[in-house]
């Protein structure tokens, strides 16, 4: 955080503490002065002077308390936009773990609305300190004017200490789940509209907007339960303080008749004998402690789950061997990679197969340190990822996915992406080495071209994706699944144009076709997270349960008629 940022932050609380303090100033002083006004009144005395300072204090009191509002409102705001940028910034360090995480509308929700609910725990401390003062300030004040006064009104405190609590508790555990469960509606929306495509065409889209809101019904039951909670409690504080208000005039009234208290004091009792048990009335005060607790324990979730220790060393000068020793990535089923040993030679290309679930995408992503290993290491000219400094890996590591997400003002901006300024030149290059530059030429600006001005299809957002990948000088490339939405003559073209153009360049790619394959120097087979066999397409290709990766066994008809599948042999 810097200076500037630290300086502000501490200005607005100091303003919100200062106005607090000046509001409780004159709120404690108003029944004194009131009081006072009443007896001149009542004495026949001169009461301009007792009057014009009640309208000054009067006034003042108003002025503070906007101040107070004010301040509130500045403090939380800009609370706000810290702790959604230290979320923001604490899950773009986790990296792939964190996505895997936490899900994207859950994550969404915690740091909309769980950061706003945090945001308050100033302003709230400060409320909390200001309502203490203030029923501080009338408990003396009935003090100064009968003990008794006090014995009274202390009658009701722990009835009402009790009610807080019990509420503070109850309704963290309403707010926290009314989140969880709106985080939860948010991801399945994220999730449909990922696939709307698939929904509209299989016309299941009223199933799926069932799907989206099957939450529903319990949100609304959690947000009842909340406000059910809510009313009850103010209902109780709203008995219990007038009641010990009540109760508090009638020993007043007794001790006139005494003669130990004068009207003008008696007036005053009427203000501070509420004002002694304010703090236990406050039931916005209170939801919004329960609001700041959920919020708290929703972001904290987040904000502590470590972030690994990166690297401090820059990556000498290599060809690009890679090397994986004894690696092991663990999900929250099991291993998705288990005592991984693997050598990539330098300059050489080299497709990883298996099926759906083997452990190809973790591979990928832990060759180039997206992924760290829970054990083993990576090494890249054999200085091992975790001590190598993130910008000098990215540096020499390239990515291209199956997915990509395009990021830019224009096209140009996209290929480039996290690389510096590239030159025109070099961006076209990648361009047309990825099979993009033709389609990118016929869009109205050509890679001037807006990006959400520039409509494209799966296959052209692939391309842009290797050309992103393309435009970095890195010693490694990682194509995970990254030409699946290209045609077989394309996919075929970009592979003949990228080992022409990146000979030398060390090459990992994820596979789904036997072209793919085959055009690789080797091929790693992997099946259930561990390398079954490694060699060349065409030497693996001799085993059926190799072949059928990349073709779907043929049914045959079983000795009783009945259609079952080849069991695919061991290698």
């Amino acid at each position: 955080m810097d200076e500037r940022r630290v300086r502000g932050r501490g200005g607005r609380l100091a303003l919100l503490v200062a106005a607090s303090l000046a509001n409780v100033g004159c709120v404690v002083a108003l029944p004194t002065v009131l009081g006072a006004a009443t007896e001149a009144a009542l004495d026949g005395g001169d009461a301009v002077a007792p009057l014009s300072a009640l309208a000054a204090l009067a006034a003042m009191a108003v002025a503070a308390a906007y101040a107070v509002k004010v301040a509130e409102v500045a403090c939380t705001s800009a609370e706000t936009v810290r702790l959604r940028s230290r979320m923001m910034e604490h899950v773009l360090a986790l990296g792939v773990p964190g996505e895997r995480m936490f899900a994207s509308g859950d994550l969404t929700g915690r740091v909309v609305t769980g950061a706003s609910m945090a945001a308050g725990a100033g302003p709230v401390l400060v409320q909390l300190t200001a309502g203490t003062a203030t029923a501080l300030g009338g408990a003396a004040a009935l003090w100064l004017i009968d003990w008794r006064l006090v014995a009274t009104v202390a009658c009701a405190v722990p009835a009402g200490l009790a009610m807080m609590r019990f509420f503070v508790r109850h309704a963290s555990g309403l707010v926290t789940r009314y989140q969880e469960l709106q985080g939860e509606i948010s991801n399945r929306m994220l999730d449909a509209l990922a696939g709307i495509r698939t929904v509209r065409g299989a016309g299941t889209w009223r199933r799926e907007a069932d799907r989206i809101l099957a939450p529903l019904p319990e949100l609304a039951g959690s947000g009842r339960d909340l406000w059910r909670a809510y009313g009850r409690i103010q209902g109780q504080g709203t008995l219990l303080i007038p009641l010990a208000g009540l109760a508090a005039l009638a020993v007043a009234g007794q001790g006139v008749m005494a003669g130990r208290i004068s009207p003008g004091q008696m007036l005053a009792v009427a203000g501070y004998a509420p004002m002694a048990l304010g703090i236990l009335g406050q039931v916005s005060l209170l939801l919004a402690l329960a609001r700041l607790r959920a919020g708290e324990r929703r972001i904290g979730e987040v904000l502590s789950v470590p972030v690994r220790e990166r690297g401090r060393r820059a990556l000498p000068d290599g060809p690009g061997e890679l090397r994986l020793c004894g690696v092991t990535v663990r999900g929250a089923d099991g291993p998705l990679l288990e005592a991984v040993d693997l050598v990539v030679p330098a300059g050489r290309s080299v497709a990883i197969v298996g099926r759906s679930g083997a452990g190809k995408s973790t591979l990928a992503l832990a060759a180039g340190g997206l992924v760290e290993p829970d054990e083993g290491r990576v090494l890249l000219d054999g200085v091992p990822l975790a001590e190598v400094a993130p910008a000098s890996l990215r540096r020499e590591v390239a990515y291209a996915f199956e997915r990509p997400r395009l990021r830019g003002a224009s096209v140009a901006d996209a290929i480039g992406y996290g690389c510096g300024e590239p030159s025109p030149e070099r961006v076209e290059r990648a361009a047309a080495l990825a099979g993009a530059d033709r389609f990118v030429r016929l869009l109205p600006d050509g890679y001037a071209t807006a990006l959400r001005e520039a409509p494209m299809s799966g296959g052209e957002e692939q391309r842009l994706g290797l050309a992103r990948a393309f435009v970095r000088p890195a010693r490694l490339l990682v194509l995970d699944d990254a030409t699946s939405s290209l045609d077989s003559v394309t996919e075929a073209q970009v592979g003949a144009a990228l080992a022409r153009a990146a000979a030398g360049r060390t090459r990992l790619l994820v596979a789904h076709r036997a072209g793919t394959a085959a055009r690789a120097d080797l091929v790693v087979w992997l099946d259930g997270g561990r390398v079954r066999a490694v060699g060349p397409h065409r030497a693996l290709w001799r085993h059926r349960a190799y072949r059928e990766l990349f073709e779907p066994p043929a049914p045959v008809a079983s000795a009783g008629g009945a259609v079952s599948e080849r069991n695919g042999e061991a290698p």
